[in-house]
């Protein structure tokens, strides 16, 4: 841990990139709240043990053009908060390839030094849902409680998960209170990122959370988002058609 702030109640906020995160709409709210708050570094997961540098290669970046430096894949965690509102200490990174339950360990760790006790996992996933509807976001909760304050709909989703599911899993048997946010995107539309569902993420967290965040910016990238959809769909008959097929569906429900 690169310091040791000292939090009141703070929640806990998380996304991976990979397999639960389409259009990279989870990873993209948990960086918009970040840079909202003007998050500082807190913490980062050694990558050597998670990753398999085989299937998620290190990058090479060139500083100021010349220096040449090696940027591995990584777990950042960091920290913000609006006086006398809220304490937010976020996580954003790949989803690791090995030993997931001692990468859920190190996470529920850091949980406990900086007094957690509500963690919020983020993700996105593709479905057959129109794209100039309203994002839906669905999830679950850990308590009763926590189901009454989310505007969402209910998930029933059984089959393979990912990290974000184990770590529900191991979080609130380690008794954390947990949330679980999903955002269902166009699976028509593969362009990322998408701000539409990154925005209903937002959303749904400072809701959730009872947080304010000016979330001007993401409401103009999606906006922009949505017209470039828009005038794809129209120049492909193809994709036009199907969208209408969609919209007939969803009117004879």
């Amino acid at each position: 841990m690169q310091v040791q702030p000292k939090l009141a109640n703070a929640s806990l906020v998380l996304a991976f990139d990979g397999w639960n995160d389409a259009g990279e709409a989870a990873t993209g709210a948990v960086r918009f709240l970040s840079e909202s708050l003007a998050a500082a570094p807190l913490a980062e997961i050694d990558p050597e043990e998670y990753y398999d540098f085989t299937v998620r290669r290190p990058v090479v970046r060139l500083d100021q053009g010349t220096m040449r430096r090696i940027e591995w894949p990584s777990f950042d965690f960091r920290f913000g908060s609006i006086p006398e509102r809220c304490e937010l200490v976020t996580g954003v990174g790949a989803e690791p390839h090995l030993r997931w339950r001692g990468f859920c360990d190190q996470v529920i760790r850091l949980a406990r030094s900086v007094d957690v006790k509500r963690v919020v996992l983020l993700g996105s996933f593709l479905a057959d849902v129109l794209y100039t509807r309203p994002v839906r976001v669905s999830g679950f909760a850990s308590s009763p409680e926590l189901v009454a304050k989310l505007t969402i709909e209910p998930t029933g989703y059984e089959g393979p998960t990912g990290i974000v599911g184990v770590l529900a899993d191991l979080l609130k048997i380690e008794g954390f209170e947990v949330v679980s946010l999903w955002a269902g995107l166009p699976h028509y539309i593969s362009v990322s990122p998408n701000p539409r569902g990154s925005l209903a993420l937002v959303q749904a967290v400072t809701e959730l959370l009872q947080f304010p965040v000016d979330r001007s910016p993401l409401e103009s990238a999606a906006a922009e988002f949505e017209q470039q959809i828009s005038k794809l769909v129209a120049s492909d008959p193809a994709l036009a058609d199907y969208v209408k097929e969609l919209k007939r569906r969803e009117f004879a429900q």
